[in-house]
């Protein structure tokens, strides 16, 4: 789909007489066209106003003209394609979103990229193990990579101001695709999308219209831009929509198993008016997510579907920044939108305002200046160019032309070729799509883990240890993906023997769940990953197959979980024949036993020195405060379930509502009993610190905690609109308040030296200031103190 406008292609259908040329050729960038449905009304007011004295018969346009905006006779030569592709085009559009865009990554950078936390994400002479793409790369000191975001940061001014474009352009994105390269732990399909538009926009004319360059060169002032800038743009935007919904079309997306936790979401209260929650979970998150995905694309380019489906690309979109902590992605989105209207809508829009904001608003005159970057036809009359003010010279096919139509051809083929070049990359295919942040699969994919465990093994003395899940690293994706799990383990392997570990074998069990299946191992607990080899070529062969002939099971999950009480809790889990698990069970899990659904397994009580086999339908208890092992003896797989209640849990739920009656006793004045002093702290008011400190009994304690918090939780959600914006904004103020000077600190560190350490103390402190009365975020306090059963 090039999808462009009709509205160069006019001075060819309709001759022009010489007073009206001049105002034929600046109507040119209220003609071309973003979407392929080019309204007749519009043209027909046209052919009218520059109507000749003397009869002229108009051709007559073909459907595929009208709906796509060229002729059949467009495609059917290379040199014709060329001069379709640098056909002039109004650069008012694309000038909007090159400021907006700017705008959004200068933002970004404080914020997803992480310029606020810079010094907790690269800790200098720390051991960390880190996982950039390729294994060479290696992030700066830590006051040099201030120096890289404050390039990056600076790149995405310029590119917003127009100023130095393509200098600014350069700046961005070579420190950007550094950075996203340095990390694969942070990478996502947004992510990605920045640095393709980075790209995009560094290669295009952007600075044409309300630029700092238009003002420093007059001559690229409000120029013609060729009409591939907006070809590439509006196509890599559809991708993103379309390729979003093709991986949608998955059986576990379309049978609502990819999200089903959303519908539970606040933001879809208004749907379960009239559906039931399960019915929202399938219908409106993954079948209204699948519509929008597969048709956005299509029916933002047409004029007669564009209005109704940017209602509904823009409340999607802003329901996903409320959903999702996915930084500026969703307010690109909105930017992109308006790129699909007729290239001439900031024209028009902004003529609208009053005269005396002109000044600094874009350009609403629509006389445009000719651009070399494109290719203009020959003007029929001598005279008339005489009698034109400014007019565009008939341009001969030179080779920038034939690059540019070259490179969007290219660049459209790979895009469409990306998502689907796993059979390449065959070492990334860990249970996804293949290599992460490439795909477009956004959200197709949930997971959930239950057991990891790292073992090591001392190579000369045979001793066996266990290691934290996470240790030397900030990272928790690892677990997902065998390239991270590889290059974890060689960090490891390096660091280990400054712990007298020589040597060392590195063993992992990780167990995981997808998209509700059962839980199950992911990477061979037998295998040394150190000494395993990985190619991103070679299908990974320790990687153990996604159970997916179980996948049926999941519908029963639905009917066990709906039959249990709010207090039980349960976890599925799938075995490979001749593996085993070893499970602690925590002392708090009172009641726990384990049920057999398929296959057969043998339990083994590790202290007490007991065996059982279990068929289908038997089940056994297992004790709390120690290890049991489970192994699978069937030659297919076996599926069992863990069925347990938190009694520690149970009991404190138990008193917080006895403390809850006694308390709301003691204020209704029903309560006669005198009061013990370990629970006279009731007496005080919800919100009193005091007394929470001053109660002796850890539960009342506990329970008046918890009591302040919910207080605190319930406030700030029935907070106005106002109040919600000014907390937002004291909190962002303060994040990127902290980026800035930290910046500026590093800064002067490479210009001038460390200053004394007492100095540099004081600094950081000043930096690390945080608004007043903040504290950690209520409702994770919360959820961590009772548990998700209470919530």
């Amino acid at each position: 789909h090039l999808h462009l406008g009709e509205g160069e292609q006019r001075k060819d259908l309709f001759p022009v007489p010489k007073q009206n040329l001049f105002k034929k050729q600046s109507m040119e960038a209220r003609d071309a066209t973003a979407g392929a449905f080019v309204g007749t009304d519009r043209e027909k007011k046209s052919a009218k106003k520059d109507a000749a004295p003397k009869a002229v018969t108009p051709q007559t346009k073909s459907r595929m003209e009208k709906i796509f905006g060229f002729k059949k006779e467009d495609l059917c030569c290379w040199e014709s394609l060329v001069a379709l592709l640098n056909r002039p085009t109004d650069p008012a559009s694309l000038g909007i979103f090159r400021c907006l865009f700017g705008l959004l990554m200068a933002i970004d950078v404080t914020q997803e990229r992480g310029l606020s936390h810079l010094d907790y994400k690269y800790l200098d002479g720390a051991p960390v193990c880190r996982f950039p793409l390729f294994n060479f790369l290696e992030p700066l000191p830590l006051d040099w990579m201030y120096l890289v975001y404050l390039v990056m940061f600076l790149g995405a001014l310029g590119i917003m101001l127009g100023c130095f474009y393509r200098l600014s352009c350069l700046m961005f994105i070579s420190t950007y695709w550094y950075i996203f390269f340095l990390d694969k732990t942070a990478w996502n399909n947004h992510s990605y999308l920045y640095g393709l538009i980075g790209f995009q926009l560094a290669i295009m004319d952007g600075n044409r219209y309300w630029s700092v360059d238009g003002l420093r060169k007059p001559s690229i002032r409000n120029a013609h831009v060729p009409l591939w800038n907006y070809t590439l743009l509006r196509t890599q935007i559809f991708i993103v929509y379309f390729i979003a919904g093709v991986k949608k079309l998955d059986a576990d997306w379309v049978e609502g198993y990819s999200m089903s936790y959303l519908a539970h979401h606040w933001l879809f209260d208004p749907f379960k008016v009239i559906l039931p929650v399960e019915l929202v979970s399938l219908l409106v998150v993954h079948g209204g997510g699948l519509v929008l995905d597969l048709t956005a694309g299509y029916l933002l380019f047409f004029d007669a579907t564009r209005p109704v489906v940017f209602f509904f690309v823009s409340y999607f979109h802003c329901m996903n920044s409320q959903l999702f902590s996915i930084g500026m992605f969703s307010y690109t989105m909105l930017a992109t939108s308006p790129l699909f209207c007729y290239a001439d809508w900031p024209r028009r829009f902004f003529a609208r305002f009053p005269s005396f904001l002109r000044g600094v608003l874009p350009l609403t005159s629509a006389e445009i200046q000719p651009s070399t970057s494109c290719l203009y036809p020959e003007i029929r009359s001598s005279s008339e160019c005489r009698e034109t003010q400014n007019p565009a010279k008939p341009s001969k096919l030179r080779f920038k032309h034939k690059l540019g139509a070259v490179f969007t051809i290219l660049y459209i083929a790979e895009q469409f070729f990306m998502p689907y070049s796993h059979f390449i990359t065959k070492g990334y295919n860990n249970w996804t799509n293949g290599l992460y942040g490439y795909s477009w699969d956004m959200m197709v994919h949930s997971r959930s883990h239950q057991h990891v465990k790292i073992t090591y093994k001392d190579g000369k003395t045979g001793e066996i240890g266990y290691l934290n899940p996470g240790v030397f690293t900030q990272s928790r994706r690892w677990k997902d993906h065998g390239d991270m799990l590889k290059q974890y383990a060689t960090c490891l392997s390096g660091l280990l023997p400054h712990y007298n570990i020589s040597d060392p074998e590195i063993y992992f069990d990780i167990w995981v769940s997808i998209n509700e299946r059962f839980q199950q191992r992911i990477f061979d607990p037998r295998v040394d990953i150190v000494k395993a080899e990985w190619s991103p070529f070679k299908t990974n062969p320790w990687l153990m197959p996604l159970l997916v002939d179980l996948s049926p099971w999941r519908t029963k999950f639905q009917e066990i979980e709906g039959s249990l009480d709010n207090q039980t809790e349960i976890v599925f889990i799938a075995d490979f024949p001749g593996l085993h698990l070893e499970n602690f069970v925590s002392k708090d899990l009172g009641n726990t036993s384990i049920h057999v659904l398929q296959g057969q397994v043998n339990v083994e009580i590790v202290d007490e020195k007991k065996n059982s086999t279990l068929q289908p339908g038997d089940q056994i208890q297992v004790p709390a405060g120690a290890y049991h092992k489970v192994y699978t003896v069937s030659e297919s797989p076996s599926c069992y379930m863990y069925v347990y209640v938190n009694t520690t849990e149970t009991v404190l739920l138990q008193n917080f509502t006895k403390l809850q009656e006694l308390q709301e006793r003691i204020r209704n004045g029903t309560e006669t009993e005198p009061l013990p002093p370990e629970l006279q702290p009731l007496m005080a008011a919800d919100d009193d610190k005091e007394a929470e400190v001053n109660a002796t009994d850890p539960v009342v304690q506990l329970f008046l905690k918890r009591q302040r918090r919910m207080k605190e939780v319930k406030k700030r959600r029935e907070a106005g609109v106002l109040e919600r914006l000014g907390r937002f904004a004291v909190k962002k103020y303060y994040t990127i308040r902290r980026g800035f000077l930290m910046t500026a600190i590093a800064i002067r560190n490479l210009a001038l030296g460390l200053p004394p350490v007492e100095q540099l103390r004081r600094e950081v402190a000043f930096a690390n200031m945080k608004e007043p009365e903040a504290e950690a975020n209520p409702d994770e306090t919360l959820r961590n103190e009772v548990g998700h059963a209470e919530l």
